[in-house]
């Protein structure tokens, strides 16, 4: 078991907060303004230890306005400094007949690494060199808001005792066989299965005790000593609601190991129609889905949390794609897929095919596992767990167009009334993720304000960091190690906006495909020989920067850099000096450089950039192709 390291807390947070400016529609946006007008300010769903904020503007046309950020905790005198927001305007991602999304004319960013269910002050400060027009709002902004406290189970609900089939010892009362008879009023099977309705209450516990729960489901007459539940499937369907105080809690009792085993059926846990439901301390095993949250456009659950538990065996662990879906806290567990331990394959190529003695590579890979975690909407926290042996480790869905908005219509961005369903706030942090077919990590379809902080990265066949796309920014990479990638480090796609890259250690080539807006800040990158470049930036504009990070630069390979972007535009009176690379009219501009140097010289880029090696580290093996050099992890 992982130790929990949150602390208990009990305040509510409200799930959505808004401070509203006049509204925007009074006049339209001058494209032509460099001034700023500040509008409408947006406070995205607060996670444990984050807090996002979108701010509406018009103007600003230059792109040299800036919101500095400052915080303190209710009660504190001192302020503290946050990092800047990102400015974002109008980039576009566009895939066929997936995305056609155009971003608003905003700032958006987060204050990171808070304490959970603690109150903040929050200070917002926008500034603008050619002016602020304050009709549609003020230019500072403070607000209170409220970081989530960590799921709990609640003081004064009813208990419930709950045993596996066979089990002949004393009990606790009151006691019930099998999880369903103690969960409904009824647990008929056969035909009577659906005759049940929840006894499950808001705050209610039902306590797992020692033993394997495992549903006889190919025989029509089970009765409740054979553990019944949805007759054939095998499937336990939770249809009673928590609430966000008092969750409905099934929890090991404590006195063993609880496993509940799907032997080998499709879905194990439905909870799509129940919202704050809360699992602790179960091994879930053998099945397609452990828990299944929610479908896309259909139904989904909110609030389910998911701790210390195990999961065996199993193709997906915890999977909503509903919009709807919301708040989940998945932290603590394990997920151990079905594909193979002992071989890394390629979802996209045969990496070893060139070296003798490495057997056993089947190409391409059948879809044992996919992934341990997939998830959409807004407010999700998955953290401190462990993953191995998945197609990709944990995603958010690659869902399309958000809610409210049609790639077909041309591009668009979701109206006012949906922005309670877009993917904005997820946190991913401190996990351990390894032996993926793909990626480790997907921020594919993602929004505003998502979090991939502090995670451990390794065999990843290909590119553990991917935005395919996101959809919205910043969406940001911090603290991660990335060790053993051959397929590369990063992978983006359709231009994914406002992707922020800071700190992270990575022992692989980086070519992100094609990103707008995005950032790169003090990281190490050292290859492994997959390609000539170790760092290669594919960007659709002009502002996309780079620089404090450290190089290693694959020996005698070249070119060793690369920088592809568009010229720097000329707005109305006057040359304004954007960052990247001059050039000619047109597209986009593509370089190679032999050195950091010419480099440096030729894009403005990575100025204050190192050369470094693998002895910066402490016995960190140098990484190549050849897998009879590969330190096993």
């Amino acid at each position: 078991m992982i130790k929990n390291r949150l602390a208990s807390v009990a305040m509510p947070v409200a799930a959505v907060l808004a401070l509203a400016g006049q509204a925007h529609a009074q006049r339209p946006e001058s494209s032509e303004a460099l001034g700023v007008s500040p509008g409408e300010l947006v406070i995205d769903p607060p996670t444990l230890i984050n807090l996002g904020f979108e701010w509406l503007i018009q103007g600003d046309a230059n792109r040299n306005a800036s919101v500095a950020v400052s915080y303190r905790k209710v009660g504190d005198a001192a302020w503290l400094t946050g990092m800047p927001l990102l400015r974002l305007h109008h980039e576009r991602v566009e895939q066929e007949d997936a995305f056609a999304l155009e971003l608003p004319n905003m700032f958006a960013g987060s204050i990171l690494d808070l304490e959970p269910g603690t109150a903040y002050e929050v200070r917002l400060e926008i500034s603008d060199p050619d002016g602020i027009d304050r009709i549609f709002g003020a230019s500072s902004r403070t607000v209170t808001v409220s970081t989530r406290p960590e799921p709990m189970p609640a003081e004064g609900g009813s208990v419930y005792h709950v045993y596996p089939v066979g089990y002949t010892g004393p009990r606790e009362e009151p006691s019930f066989t099998g999880l369903m008879c103690a969960y409904n009023y009824r647990c008929g099977a056969g035909d009577t299965a659906p005759g049940g309705r929840p006894r499950a209450k808001p705050g209610d516990v039902f306590l797992m005790h020692a033993g394997t729960y495992a549903y006889q489901y190919e025989y029509y007459a089970n009765q409740t000593t054979i553990n019944a539940t949805a007759t054939f499937e095998g499937t336990y369907y939770l249809l009673a609601d928590g609430t966000a105080e008092r969750p409905i809690v099934i929890k090991a009792a404590g006195d063993g190991e609880v496993i509940i085993d799907g032997r080998g059926n499709f879905n194990l846990f439905n909870v799509k129609a129940a919202d704050y439901n809360y699992f602790e301390g179960i091994t879930f095993r053998n099945t397609d889905i452990a828990i299944w949250a929610g479908t896309q456009l259909i139904v989904g659950s909110k609030g389910l949390t998911v701790k210390n538990c195990r999961f065996e065996q199993v193709g997906m662990g915890v999977f909503t794609n509903y919009s709807g879906s919301s708040d989940f806290y998945i932290a603590d567990n394990v997920f151990l897929g079905r594909n193979d331990p002992d071989h890394l394959i390629g979802w996209n190529g045969q990496f070893w095919e060139q070296f003798d003695g490495v057997d056993g590579q089947e190409f391409p890979p059948v879809m044992y596992s996919y992934n341990a975690v997939r998830v959409y909407g807004p407010g999700h926290v998955i953290a401190y767990d462990y993953v191995a042996d998945f197609h990709d480790g944990i995603d958010t869905d690659f869902y399309g167009m958000p809610d409210g908005s049609h790639a077909h219509e041309g591009p668009s961005y979701p109206p006012r009334e949906y922005w309670n369903r877009r993917p904005n706030s997820i946190d991913i942090y401190n996990n351990y993720i390894t032996n993926a077919h793909d990626n480790s990590i997907e921020m594919d379809g993602s929004m505003h304000n998502g979090r991939v902080m502090r995670n451990v990265l390794i065999n990843s066949a290909s590119h553990p960091m991917s935005t395919q796309p996101s959809v919205g920014g910043p969406i940001y990479f911090i603290r991660n190690i990335v060790y053993h990638a051959p397929g590369g480090s990063t992978r983006a796609s359709a231009n994914s906006p406002g992707v922020i890259y800071y700190h992270n250690t990575v022992t692989s080539e980086t070519t992100p495909g094609s990103v707008s807006n995005s950032h790169w800040r003090n990281n190490l990158m050292l290859g492994q020989g997959n390609a000539p470049a170790i760092f290669t930036m594919n960007t659709s504009t002009n502002y996309t920067s780079s620089d404090y990070n450290g190089f290693r630069p694959n020996p005698g390979q070249t070119p060793a850099f690369q920088w592809n972007s568009p010229p720097a535009p000329n707005i109305r009176a006057g040359t304004v000096t954007l960052q990247g690379p001059a050039g000619g009219a047109g597209g986009s501009q593509r370089r190679g450089y032999a050195t950091l140097q010419e480099y440096q010289s030729a894009t403005g880029q990575d100025r204050n950039n190192v050369l470094v090696d693998y002895d910066v580290f402490v016995n960190v093996p140098q990484l190549d192709r050849d897998p009879s050099r590969v330190q096993r992890l």
